[in-house]
């Protein structure tokens, strides 16, 4: 079984709830204030004019669900590192899908912004779904 047998799909979706709000909050802070310049020096060239929201959404979504349901689902009921260090190792994992791909194929693409996004990938997936859990236990009864 993926995930404990009294957790459901209605807390599924509690907790995927509290993890894209927790998730967005945070990853908003570091692309608006933090990465905004990082991103602009290293990558100015290869940058699109405007954000695709339509992908990003995407992501987000897909993101949101797998972390929830790989990792916060099966640890809800365990310490809440028990649920920060795999869910930093999904982030990297997942960022250094992204990252090492264009490193590998992409002319230009930085090994600067490939180590920050991988740092970054482990520390906002570890931190949202710690923080989720949190909360879930906290006003969700979990």
């Amino acid at each position: 079984m993926i995930f404990p047998e009294w957790v459901g799909m209605q807390d599924f979706f509690k907790l995927a709830a509290v993890n894209a709000v927790v998730f967005l909050s945070i990853d908003m802070i570091w692309l608006g204030l933090v990465a905004k310049q990082l991103y602009a020096t290293y990558l100015g060239k290869l940058m699109a004019p405007a954000v695709n929201w339509s992908a990003a959404g995407l992501f987000y979504l897909i993101y949101v669900l797998g972390v929830t349901w790989l990792v916060i689902m099966p640890n809800v009921s365990k310490g809440v590192w028990q649920v920060a260090l795999p869910a930093a190792v999904f982030g990297l994992v997942a960022y250094a899908t992204y990252d090492l791909t264009n490193l590998a194929t992409l002319k230009g693409w930085p090994w600067q912004v490939t180590v920050i996004d991988l740092m970054w990938g482990m520390v906002v997936t570890g931190v949202a779904a710690a923080l989720t859990v949190l909360i879930a236990r906290r006003w969700l009864g979990f």
